[in-house]
């Protein structure tokens, strides 16, 4: 079983679109009884809240289900509980190993990495809830769950 964790901001626009973009990746594969795919947030401002409307319509629009998904809190446990701890942009990092109370160079299972790092084109991904852009960040987090996918598949 592999357990992979997204992590952005507030839990509601970014790291929600990840999750269920690689959940429906793999279930087309037939690989759903492999993974266990969650999201998490760094914030506590949106905690509880649903899924985004712009990431909700945009999901829904490419044809992806989205669930009852409400925003919740990453924790220091879950770098043991999850084989992957996935952020969308370089301060969802750092506020990462805050919360896991580590510096990277602890990080020795190299589980905390930022997702378009697993692509061609290493990069942030912009949260659309200050551009307004849920076309591109769909873009970008299909090409870095495309690249994930491919590179944990290729390891295992």
């Amino acid at each position: 079983m592999i357990k992979i964790l997204f992590i952005c901001h507030g839990n509601i626009c970014r790291s929600p679109m990840a999750e269920y973009i690689l959940k429906d990746m793999v279930r087309k594969r037939g690989l759903e009884d492999c993974f266990v795919i969650e999201s998490a947030a760094t914030s506590y401002e949106e905690i509880g809240n649903p899924v985004h409307r712009g990431t909700r319509n945009k999901l829904r629009a490419c044809g992806i289900p989205v669930g009852d998904h409400r925003a919740v809190r990453m924790e220091r446990t879950d770098y043991d509980k999850y084989d992957y701890l996935i952020g969308m942009e370089q301060r969802n990092i750092s506020n990462m190993y805050r919360i896991l109370g580590m510096r990277p160079e602890e990080d020795t299972e190299h589980k905390v990495r930022r997702l378009l790092d697993f692509g061609s084109r290493p990069r942030d991904i912009a949260d659309p809830w200050y551009t307004g852009n849920f076309d591109l960040t769909y873009e970008d987090i299909l090409e870095g769950c495309e690249a994930f996918l491919k590179y944990v598949l290729k390891k295992n």
